[in-house]
């Protein structure tokens, strides 16, 4: 008996489980509905602010595509200036030395003390006594007039 009983009971749960499942989605179909028609209230309802939001949006976006493509600057031009060239006879006239002579290179291209110091892997000091001997040399007090002196002894050519 008892197995015909769970037997009863196992096929009424199968037969009910198809009952359910129809229910259940009786109920979904149902809240789909009503959902539909909460959403159809809300937009009829609130119709004006939906399109000024939409409008918004639309005018944002033309707003950022015409600043980025108006106010985006050209890229500045490279200017590559050659390297000095030196006069080989003259430096060794005056006996300008290697590091002497990297440091006039360095101090035509505007480098500051502690630029060319950085550059060459030295202390600001070395640069500082390589400069005041080569200022001894070229019988000048200030880079500038280095570089011109270098000029009108023909150790500095320009390009």
């Amino acid at each position: 008996m008892r197995k015909s009983h769970a037997t009863a009971v196992i096929c009424f749960f199968e037969g009910m489980r198809k009952t359910y499942l129809l229910y259940g989605l009786g109920l979904g179909l149902l809240l789909i509905v009503l959902k539909l028609i909460e959403y159809q209230f809300l937009v009829r309802m609130h119709i004006f602010e939906i399109y000024g939001g939409l409008i918004a949006v639309l005018f944002m976006g033309i707003g950022v595509w015409a600043g980025l493509k108006f106010t985006r600057k050209a890229p500045a031009p490279i200017i590559v200036q050659a390297p000095p060239v030196f006069d080989e006879n003259k430096i060794k006239e005056l006996g300008i030395s290697k590091r002497e002579l990297e440091v006039l290179e360095l101090i035509t291209q505007g480098l500051t003390n502690q630029e060319i110091a950085d550059k060459l892997f030295v202390s600001l000091n070395t640069v500082k006594t390589h400069s005041a001997r080569l200022f001894e040399k070229l019988d000048v007090n200030s880079r500038t007039k280095a570089i011109n002196r270098a000029k009108e002894l023909g150790i500095l050519k320009v390009n």
